[in-house]
């Protein structure tokens, strides 16, 4: 095997772990609550496809416990019309959508929601700024 050269660097993210505590009702609320499409599972894991990064839910290692994770964002055009339709499927979120940052050519939006076992997600927008003609 060779060792990288000296202008290697990663840049693609090809799974995320996540830790939950009953493997059954979080693979149920990803799939149905957020609208995940189920890859594949196996014994003690479930992947889900999050537009080319497989998304791997999985249970604790031995006397650790589930949640207290990173948070995942999820990119979504209309932060507002992803907030609602999440909430009716029993998203529990930790208030609406907001404004975190207004930055050259757009704005960013997130609303932050929690799966069964208290992991923190959130759904982020990238609202481009209107034309000065159209402010």
């Amino acid at each position: 095997m060779t060792a990288p050269g000296p202008g290697f660097g990663l840049s693609g993210i090809g799974q995320i772990a996540l830790v939950v505590s009953e493997l059954a009702r979080a693979t149920t609320f990803y799939r149905d609550a957020l609208g995940m499409r189920l890859l594949f599972e196996v014994p003690g894991m479930a992947f889900f496809d999050c537009a080319g990064i497989r998304l791997m839910l999985t249970l604790p290692e031995p006397g650790k416990a589930a949640g207290a994770n990173s948070v995942l964002y999820f990119k979504v055009a209309d932060i507002q019309a992803a907030h609602d339709a999440l909430s009716s499927r029993g998203a529990a979120f930790v208030g609406p959508p907001h404004k975190i940052a207004r930055l050259a050519d757009h704005d960013l939006w997130m609303s932050f929601f929690r799966d069964p076992d208290q992991n923190l997600l959130a759904l982020m927008s990238e609202v481009p700024h209107a034309p000065p003609d159209k402010q």
